[in-house]
Formats: C-alpha cells, structure tokens, sequence
C-alpha cells in the first residue's frame, strides 16, 4: 500500500515525551501512515526504547547518530518519509490526528497545494488549564492580497508534501529559529499555502524547553537578517511568537526563588497531556474550521 502520511520526529533525550506522544500516535496510527524518528544519539533510554518499538514493526523508520544541530536532525526525517503528504510532529507537542487528517485529505484531494498550516494553540505544563489560541490568518491574508512578499508562521501545524520539497527546499541548517526562516522562504516562493481555521496542534512550554539561556541577540539578529532577505517588514517580532513565549516562560522561572523553580519531576506529564489532548480532540469535535485557498 502506498503511503499517503509520513509522520516524521527528530529528538534527542526526551524519553518521557516520546513515550506519551508515541502511545498515542502509535495506537491510532492508518495502514496507509508511517512513522519516521530519527534520534540524535540520545543517552536517556531514548534509543532502546525506539529500537524496541522498531524491532515490534510499531515505528517503521529508525536512525540514531549524532545531528549537527536540531536542524540537521530534521532534514534528515524529511529525505527518509516515504508518505505523499509529511507532517512534523514535535515530541512534546499534543496534536489533533483527526485535524492533521482533514488536512491531508484536503491536500490529497488538491495536488496543486504545497503547504496548509492552521491556527495554533498553547500552553505551559506549570498552568496547563489555560490555553491561549492563535492565529496567523490576518498576515496570511495580507501575504495571500500581495501586500506583503512573505509571512512567518510557525511550523509546529505545517502540513508539507514532499513533491514540493525539491522546490521548497529543507530546513536551513545555519539558521536557530528554523521554522521563521523556511516560513519566510516558502512563502517568499510563492508556495501555494491553504490556510486551515482549525487547530491541528497544541505547543506546549515546559522546564526543559525553555530558551530562558538563549543567545536572543543571535535570534533578533537572524530575524533581522531574514526579514531582509526575504522582503518582509516584520509584525513586531524578530523571533516567532511561540519562542517570545517560551523565553518570557525562562525568565519567570530563572527569576524565580531556586525552591520555587518548576522541574519536569514535578509535573504529572501524563495527567497534563491528557488534558491537553482532550481539549483540542473536543475543539474540532465542535467546529471542524474551512481551508482558505493563496489562489
């Protein structure tokens, strides 16, 4: 059977995240669906426990070496799917499957489209009841009337097929924020987006993703430097909005007395997670949202 849907995950030491992302995606998984992990010589049980689930036919392509950095890893993920259609899954993220289906179908039933993204969803594992929903569709818009050349979004939702990557291109490998960098260039290519009002994704920000330590002069300069390559005038951010979040989340907790500080012990991933995967599962229960088409 061909495979229409590549899942592809890059990670390194995240055991506890895999284990509940992986439960789930695993036990819901399609025939026509695969599951692609390419681990950065993880050295927390990450390798054992993907090679075992390898070994079981659960996950159906595995690496582990060492990446040059998180883009590298996903790169690599990218040249190994199979599927017609790719989705990234982050392994610490919660994602709507039925959502990222609507999408896949939608692509499938359109070949002229590259790329759909969707609005977003996130939260902090610390106060994971409160969940804040975004939206890039008004810079979608503006970018979709040729008011502006380029847009950014964040790819945490992005849908891509792998026909048009010879086009589109990978992830720069030179670049920490990624996902603004191949937003602006895709779209500066003129990259046939749909945009979906739904929410396929849910970030999450928790102690060990915090960029609280980040060099941000190096991601307001690669932002400056990318907005200029690529023509566009910015919306008040030279990073994405979900690294402003997760580096704002830093600061209150390195501000914070050291035995206030939250650690990943102190969090019941699994009760936080399920949660999570309950409320967006019964948001597009409620409303499935629509595609709006570039052309």
């Amino acid at each position: 059977m061909a495979i229409q849907l590549s899942y592809i995950i890059a990670t390194r030491n995240r055991l506890p995240f895999l284990q509940i992302t992986l439960g789930r995606l695993i036990n819901i998984l399609l025939p026509d669906e695969e599951i692609v992990i390419v681990d950065g010589d993880s050295t927390d049980g990450t390798r054992e426990y993907l090679q075992q689930l390898f070994n079981e036919g659960k996950i159906h392509q595995y690496l582990s070496e060492p990446d040059k950095n998180q883009a590298h890893g996903w790169n690599k993920a990218f040249l190994m799917a199979k599927g017609t259609i790719i989705k990234k899954i982050i392994d610490d993220d919660v994602f709507c499957y039925a959502a990222i289906r609507q999408c896949k179908d939608h692509m499938l039933a359109n070949p002229d489209v590259d790329v759909v993204i969707s609005n977003d969803l996130d939260s902090v594992a610390t106060n994971h009841t409160q969940i804040q929903e975004r939206s890039r569709l008004k810079h979608f818009e503006q970018w979709k009337n040729g008011i502006t050349p380029s847009f950014t979004f964040s790819d945490v939702h992005m849908l891509i097929k792998r026909s048009s990557l010879p086009y589109l291109g990978l992830y720069y490998t030179g670049f920490t924020m990624m996902d603004y960098e191949y937003a602006l260039r895709i779209s500066y290519l003129q990259a046939n987006i749909v945009y979906y009002t739904g929410y396929n994704a849910l970030s999450v920000a928790h102690p060990q993703t915090v960029t609280s330590q980040v060099d941000q002069r190096k991601f307001t300069d690669q932002g400056l430097r990318a907005n200029h390559y690529y023509e566009y005038p910015g919306d008040g951010a030279q990073i994405s909005l979900w690294s402003k979040i997760k580096i704002a989340m830093g600061k209150r907790i390195f501000r914070a007395k050291p035995n206030n500080n939250p650690e990943l012990k102190d969090i019941d991933l699994n009760s936080v997670y399920q949660y999570h995967y309950n409320y967006i599962d019964q948001l597009a229960a409620r409303s499935s949202g629509e595609f709006i088409r570039k052309q």
